[in-house]
């Protein structure tokens, strides 16, 4: 088990929960998606009914690590997420995520992932990758499927953040809560455990495979536009490197 990562089962190992431990950002760089990708890749205990994503600290997580993105790491990084991304998905045991604080980038693509999403009223929510001269790969697939693609767009193109009970109030998580993970896990015990673990997986199916078909196409696709195109762009490397350096950036505009 990586240090990022925290691993345990409950519940009679019916609820598995993966807490992001490297507070205060809890960036989703190399390491936290390695422990992320292992602890999902294993083989589930045939009872387990659900999985539950959070995090130590302040904030769920402040996104990839921006070093990471850079033309000469962001092939190895951007694969490995999206591979973790397309896992979640098209899991058959439910995913729940709670998140409360900042939730950005690359975190919220993760939690965008997940099945079910608990948030805290003043969670803050964005994709700000934008800003930065490049764009949110994962994101630009899921959020359409989720909230519209009008709402998609305004948080995709602006870099906004919206607080967790905008999020409820759009359909992107289900439920606001002072303490999301306690929700998140009163939802699992309340609900899914009390069911057969085998048929729980069975109606995931169900519900998410026409769902997890699309979103593993349309990866594929993005991930090309942004490592084969946007990285050759002036301007996205520009943006990286203005934010590393912590000054404005200078665009070009191409």
């Amino acid at each position: 088990m990586s240090s990022a990562l925290e691993v345990r089962l409950e519940a009679g190992d019916r609820l598995m929960r993966l807490h992001l431990a490297r507070p205060k950002a809890n960036l989703i760089d190399a390491e936290m998606i390695a422990a992320l990708e292992g602890a999902l890749a294993q083989p589930p205990p045939p009872a387990l009914s659900a999985i539950l994503i959070d995090a130590e600290g302040p904030n769920f997580s402040f996104g990839a690590s921006v070093g990471e993105h850079l033309p000469d790491q962001c092939r190895a990084m951007l694969t490995a997420l999206h591979r973790l991304i397309g896992r979640i998905v098209a899991s058959e045991v439910p995913v729940l995520v709670a998140v409360h604080g900042r939730c950005l980038g690359a975190g919220l693509e993760l939690a965008c992932g997940g099945h079910l999403l608990f948030v805290a009223p003043d969670a803050q929510l964005g994709q700000p990758e934008i800003k930065l001269g490049v764009f949110a790969p994962a994101a630009s697939c899921l959020l359409p499927e989720l909230i519209g693609p009008s709402r998609a767009l305004d948080l995709l193109l602006s870099g906004r953040s919206i607080s967790g009970t905008e999020a409820v109030s759009i359909g992107l998580a289900c439920q606001a809560h002072a303490n999301p993970a306690e929700a998140a896990r009163a939802y699992a015990v309340d609900h899914l455990l009390r069911n057969s673990a085998s048929s729980l997986r069975y109606a995931m199916r169900a519900a998410r495979l026409e769902f997890a078909t699309r979103i593993k196409q349309r990866l594929a696709e993005v991930e090309r536009l942004y490592l084969e195109e946007l990285m050759s762009s002036r301007d996205a490397v520009e943006g990286l490197h203005a934010f590393l350096a912590k000054r404005p950036p200078q665009w070009e505009h191409r």
